[in-house]
């Protein structure tokens, strides 16, 4: 998975994308600011506005949605 959001990270122009977990949460990447992965690609980053962060393994992320966003923030707790 962490190889197609490579993809959509380098897409140009860039579309908004979400990330789908395996527990039903969903983190909407809405730029390109919102998102890293870590070199290795085992672990994915997720910013939200405020400047907080989701970092997920990669073994959590369940499917992929492009476009409009498909998804709410995945809660935290």
């Amino acid at each position: 998975m962490t190889a197609d959001i490579r993809k959509l990270i380098h897409a140009t122009p860039f579309v908004p994308f979400t990330i789908h977990l395996a527990d039903g949460g969903a983190l909407h990447v809405p730029t390109i600011d919102h998102v890293s992965i870590a070199p290795e690609g085992g672990r994915v980053v997720v910013w939200d506005n405020e400047g907080l962060a989701d970092v997920l393994s990669s073994l959590l992320i369940s499917r992929i949605t492009v476009g409009k966003q498909s998804g709410s923030r995945a809660s935290r707790k």
